[in-house]
């Protein structure tokens, strides 16, 4: 189990999604597209490690050669997905939270999720709109979270600028620098 402080590549981002959908479903296909775009850009994908859009995005990056992190958490007893290179064994689940956001030294890709896909989301919407982490892309795919983001702009529509939503993972590219060359 690593322990202390998470030293992550400037090259990653953190996908935060579900661990429901299985291969086939809408869910995982997007997702899988997703780390396969992610990858196109040049990043690593960070996700929790396990199955649904965790596995998919993995199989996308590794599809295409690029480099996968799982963060799990010992209070489950699954094994990581088969396509993740690096595995960070984290004690407790706020510890795997902040470290999935140490991760994401490129930015955020969240897809649809339940309570614990939201919390990954507001705890990086709220640190960046409170300062306290650096600036970087949050970016959701597809509608799930379409009404949190329309709820969240008219209560303060501030907040509004430090997210944004895209509706198929082709348009990543649009938020994220491409890391490749040429």
């Amino acid at each position: 189990m690593d322990s202390g402080v998470k030293v992550f590549e400037d090259n990653v981002i953190a996908v935060f999604g579900s661990n429901d959908p299985v291969d086939g479903d809408e869910a995982f296909l997007r997702a899988h597209e997703v780390g396969k775009t992610i990858a196109r850009l040049g990043y690593q994908v960070a996700n929790g490690g396990y199955g649904g859009t965790m596995e998919a995005s993995s199989r996308g990056a590794k599809s295409l050669g690029g480099g996968t992190i799982g963060v799990t958490c010992s209070v489950w007893k699954s094994s990581p997905n088969p396509y993740i290179d690096r595995e960070i064994k984290t004690a407790s689940l706020f510890e795997r939270l902040e470290t999935l956001i140490q991760a994401g030294t490129g930015g955020y890709v969240v897809l649809g999720g339940a309570t614990g896909t939201l919390v990954e989301l507001a705890c990086v919407w709220e640190l960046m709109a409170k300062g306290l982490l650096d600036r970087r892309p949050i970016v959701c795919v597809g509608d799930f979270w379409k009404p949190v983001l329309e709820l969240m702009a008219d209560e303060r529509p501030s907040s509004a600028e430090y997210i944004c939503r895209v509706e198929m993972p082709r348009e990543l590219s649009a938020h994220f620098e491409s890391l490749m060359e040429g």
